[in-house]
């Protein structure tokens, strides 16, 4: 049973910010600490302390040759299983960093030439250089060492879903200030008499970003093959009829090994066909896994942004109905603008809580308008939306009401949704108003806007047609992130 059937959410994959496990058994995805590292905002700013001074200090003690500092600090690592994430038979129990793993992956790491050398800088290097340690370790450890944090997310989010919880040990949690380990009790949700421990979809993944195979066969294997034309001794070139001369990726393979051991070898014979990987896989981001790939993995139903929509329309326009509206409305843009936004959090309170925001996002785009807004050096680490169910037309002062939750630190970008506007033109030109004052960036969406978003975004998510498979000639569709509405409305603010 998955946590929203569990707790009665009444929400799929689609409308939780957190990857919906099962209580009991694991689903095959993983944390890939890669993604972390391509978050911004606090939380991520958080983890990414967490996981540089975990390894660093791991590293550290390796090059200093300390295996009692290194069998401390691995000592700790355990199997994870309150994420429910991995692969396991029956109930979760973790396959990853099992009993004994940590002291033997501490023996490992002490030993290895690519940690003593500078070779393995990160954890998810590891996976490429280190004996019996794949994504299901890496993604152990990195839950481990960002524990605490996960903490802090699960937390919010049964208060976001209103989930109950109990006073439970911690497990071990990484201090990034005294670089040691610390445990206690903290309130977390409990369900089949195990704690669990939410992760935030936008950190998992099916697979690592940094692959071994992907590295020995698209960057070293090249380079040896380049080396083994200009050596005039070597057995493996060979001579086509043309007389072009050629090396067989596979003899190259065969001759210099590709195991975990023979990669160290090559890699430190060689750094900077590494260093260039690294590089080249920086550069190349991995995007999250969409709605439906989640709930395929887990076992879920995809998106109904029909059913989203509609719980909108059908809302009663008024007062009585504003939290109903506000509930529904983060609903529809949760699994509208995912992963774009994430990690929603209702009546954030800033000014030391003598202000509320109704939903703000932390934008963790990677592609799309929300991306564009970055790069353009809008300050949008955060987005803002204010809902107002109202039965007539929104006006100055919600216009107020919303710019003045903007700053440069938290964000100056903000959505209204209204149900209708009178004058749809006169109150886009009061928000081109506050824009050209210097004071932020609002996009009003009414419920005709919401119907265009909800159609754009299941257009772009057409299969191509029978037609269109055959003629070779697919249309082109929009972008899943581009959400052009909203870059239509943004343009119209600053031109």
């Amino acid at each position: 049973m998955r946590i929203s059937a569990h707790y009665g959410l009444n929400k799929n994959q689609a409308q939780l910010d957190f990857v919906d496990v099962d209580t009991t058994d694991d689903i095959a995805v993983y944390i890939d600490p890669s993604s972390i590292r391509r978050l911004e905002g606090m939380w991520a700013e958080e983890c990414q302390i967490l996981l540089a001074t975990f390894f660093d200090t791991v590293l550290d003690a390796v090059r200093h040759r300390d295996k009692g500092r290194v069998s401390s600090l691995l000592g700790k690592l355990s199997e994870p299983n309150e994420t429910h994430l991995g692969v396991s038979r029956g109930k979760s129990r973790g396959r990853g960093m099992g009993k004994g793993m940590s002291n033997d992956l501490a023996e490992k790491l002490s030993s290895s030439q690519a940690a003593q050398t500078g070779l393995i800088e990160e954890l998810e290097d590891t996976a490429l250089f280190i004996e019996g340690v794949g994504k299901d370790i890496v993604s152990d450890i990195t839950t481990n060492v960002i524990r605490g944090a996960l903490i802090t997310y699960t937390q919010a989010m049964c208060d976001f879903h209103g989930i109950p919880t109990e006073t439970v040990h911690s497990g071990p949690v990484w201090n990034s200030a005294s670089k040691a380990w610390e445990d206690g009790y903290t309130d977390l949700p409990v369900a089949s008499h195990q704690k669990l421990l939410m992760v935030p979809k936008v950190i998992v993944r099916r697979s690592l970003h940094l692959s071994k195979e992907d590295y020995y066969r698209n960057h070293l294997i090249p380079v040896l093959q380049d080396e083994e034309l200009d050596n005039p001794a070597s057995q493996l070139v060979q001579t086509a009829k043309s007389g072009r001369r050629f090396v067989n990726r596979q003899d190259v393979r065969n001759f210099h090994g590709d195991s975990k051991p023979a990669v160290v070898r090559l890699s430190l014979e060689r750094p900077e066909v590494y260093n260039h990987y690294k590089q080249v896989k920086r550069l190349a981001e991995t995007a999250p896994l969409t709605n439906e790939q989640l709930a395929e993995s887990g076992g879920g139903l995809p998106p109904d942004y029909d059913a989203l929509l509609e719980a909108v329309l059908e809302t009663p326009a008024g007062r009585d109905y504003a939290t109903t509206y506000h509930h529904n409305i983060e609903a529809l843009l949760s699994a509208l603008f995912y992963p774009s936004l994430s990690m929603p959090i209702k009546e954030a309170e800033i000014h030391e809580g003598r202000k509320r925001i109704d939903i703000r996002y932390m934008n963790s785009s990677q592609e799309g308008f929300f991306r564009w807004l970055r790069q353009h050096h809008v300050a949008s680490q955060y987005i803002f939306v204010e809902c107002k169910n109202y039965s007539r037309d929104v006006e100055n002062p919600e216009l107020d009401q919303i710019s003045s939750r903007f700053s440069p630190i938290r964000g100056k970008l903000g959505i209204l949704t209204s149900r209708s506007f009178k004058n749809k033109d006169l109150f886009l030109k009061r928000c081109r108003d506050t824009a050209l004052d210097h004071r932020g960036f609002v996009i009003a969406l009414d419920d005709d806007d919401l119907q265009q978003l909800v159609n754009d975004v299941k257009r772009s998510l057409e299969p191509p047609t029978p037609e269109e498979i055959e003629t070779g000639d697919p249309i082109v569709r929009p972008s899943r992130h581009e959400y052009s509405l909203l870059h239509e409305r943004y343009e119209r603010l600053v031109n």
